[in-house]
């Protein structure tokens, strides 16, 4: 069991006006109103530091503080393997099913957290992210050098999107076998109205200009292996891309053909989010330049052993 979680917030202008259990109600429905009450009435949410009413009125840059109780996280894989490390850099291969930043329901078990076990003194900093269920090279730095210099190649990638010094390549499993030899797709990325969670990021023309670069490696009966790789960094990007190519990746629980979200069914506590796994999607290549020396360093993670297995059983 962890030690509990404080979610802290402030109220911005176009939610002043609601009530305390309207504003968590409407914003988190991950909960029922009447979760959300029972939290309010035992002074689990403080407003301004105090314990107020369900019907208390939010201002404008009120300050809200949700006090979570302890919970037992799920079980997840806590080791990773180290593939490359100085003192400006750290890479790592990160196994499916740990996740990185603390959310969704895991505080301790993630990867952040282990790197604070790991590293007490002067914990390496992520300086990109993989969704839980992905597997493979991340790369955190080390010193403040690399901190600020690695964070402005993975910017300048994405905005001139040249991959000019960070280049990201993944490989993973689509489902079907139909798939173009080459195939480029460009459809933006953005927030997509969700009934239950509010909004997640989906294929939408409202979106953000997004790149993606796909090369088939091998075909099985009824999926693909294929390469990807990205010009930019949108939440979700190769997911929801080819979802919306009309190959969404092999057992992916959320994103369907279309490159928006499954069909909702039954209890609420149970729908797909984007946390969740079962895809096949690694990062498999990393090339970038190193913060100090300026020398180009090209790192490589194979792909799982099981994914031919699993391919060749589809």
């Amino acid at each position: 069991m962890n030690q509990g979680w404080i979610y802290r917030e402030r109220v911005k202008d176009a939610d002043a006006g609601q009530t305390i259990l309207e504003y968590y109600s409407n914003k988190y429905r991950h909960s029922s109103q009447q979760e959300w009450q029972i939290r309010i009435k035992s002074g689990q949410i403080l407003l301004n530091e105090r314990s107020v009413d369900a019907a208390t009125i939010l201002k404008a840059k009120d300050r809200l503080a949700y006090h979570r109780s302890p919970w037992n996280e799920p079980a997840v894989p806590l080791e990773f393997t180290v593939l490359y490390k100085d003192r400006d850099l750290l890479v790592i291969n990160k196994p499916a099913g740990l996740p990185v930043m603390p959310g969704g329901g895991f505080i301790e078990h993630t990867l952040l957290y282990q790197l604070k076990i790991h590293y007490p003194q002067e914990p390496p900093v992520p300086i990109h992210r993989l969704g839980r269920g992905t597997s493979g090279l991340l790369l955190l730095a080390r010193s403040p050098i690399a901190r600020s210099h690695l964070a402005r190649q993975m910017r300048d990638s994405t905005i001139k999107q040249n991959n000019s010094q960070i280049n990201k390549v993944y490989r993973v499993l689509v489902s079907g076998n139909s798939i173009e030899e080459d195939l480029t797709i460009t459809q933006p990325i953005g927030k997509i109205p969700h009934p239950v969670l509010g909004y997640i990021y989906g294929a939408t023309t409202q979106g953000k200009p997004a790149k993606s670069q796909c090369k088939v490696i091998e075909r099985y009966r009824n999926c693909t292996l294929l390469e990807v790789k990205i010009y930019t960094g949108r939440p979700h990007q190769i997911r929801i891309h080819l979802a919306a190519a009309g190959y969404p990746l092999l057992g992916d629980p959320l994103y369907v053909a279309g490159g928006s979200f499954a069909q909702i069914n039954g209890d609420r506590q149970q729908i797909p989010v984007p946390g969740d796994c079962g895809y096949f999607l690694h990062a498999y290549r990393l090339a970038l330049v190193h913060p100090r020396t300026l020398q180009k360093m090209n790192l490589l993670c194979p792909t799982p052993h099981a994914w031919k297995t699993v391919g060749e059983q589809t």
